[in-house]
């Protein structure tokens, strides 16, 4: 894990611009504005504290942001790179392990728009929902207000990926998803089997579960993104979008 920031070598540009508009000429160029999001991201500054000397004006960062957020630029981007860099461990391109779970997060202030409790974690802010494979690679994300349940939200997460990861046999999940959500899949997703699998009860504290601790691992290298620490945005949508550059920055660090 790399603990600073750290432009994008020719090597990992090559693999990110595979996935980018870059035919047409522009002003600056795309790996400029590449480059000032993962600033963004490492840093966590504001987006009008983006230093001008060393990148374009924010609003053209925020921009193009803004706009592979809506177009799914980003998502491309995000399934490219995991697909890639499942292949570079040598396992197949689309898992058919995953696993689901959410993290209650509090918002920074001013920040007012699909926010509430989480009762459990006594949390007052939103939950970043996600769906990892093995590797603790996001491949779905979806931010919600923190006392949404989880088992009413974990469709939205894993609809998306319908079609495309063909291989995706078994999803697991805590207790928390044994009822809503079993029947969601049992609808939705013909042969995918969701297993329910918990910590003894007997037992305190964190306590690692099999191939599920992936996914809690994701959630604390989080913490290593100021943007991250906890949730600055004004909009659930860029929030999600944070989440997906931050699994992008993770895996061109890998390739690096």
């Amino acid at each position: 894990m790399e603990s600073q920031y750290k432009r994008l070598t020719d090597s990992q540009w090559a693999v990110v611009k595979a996935s980018l508009p870059v035919e047409r000429k522009r002003k600056h160029s795309l790996r400029v504005i590449v480059d000032a999001i993962f600033y963004m991201l490492r840093v966590g500054c504001q987006w009008r504290n983006l230093p001008e000397e060393s990148f374009p004006k924010w609003q053209l960062v925020y921009y193009y942001f803004s706009k592979w957020q809506q177009d799914g630029t980003l998502e491309r981007l995000n399934f490219r790179l995991n697909i890639g860099e499942r292949e570079r461990q040598g396992k197949k391109a689309s898992p058919s392990l995953m696993s689901i779970d959410s993290q209650s997060v509090k918002v920074a202030p001013f920040v007012g728009e699909e926010t509430g409790v989480d009762g459990n974690k006594k949390v007052n802010g939103r939950k970043r929902h996600v769906i990892t494979d093995t590797l603790g690679l996001v491949w779905g994300v979806v931010v919600h207000a923190a006392h949404r349940a989880d088992g009413v939200l974990a469709g939205q997460v894993v609809a998306p990926l319908k079609g495309y990861l063909h291989r995706m046999e078994k999803i697991l999940a805590d207790a928390a998803y044994e009822k809503v959500f079993m029947g969601w899949v049992t609808e939705n997703l013909l042969g995918v089997e969701l297993e329910i699998s918990s910590k003894p009860p007997d037992t305190e504290g964190f306590v690692p579960v099999k191939w599920r601790w992936v996914t809690e691992r994701s959630f604390g290298i989080f913490n290593f993104f100021r943007r991250l620490d906890k949730d600055h945005e004004k909009t659930p949508e860029s929030a999600q979008s944070w989440v997906l550059w931050q699994n992008c920055q993770v895996v061109i660090n890998r390739i690096a």
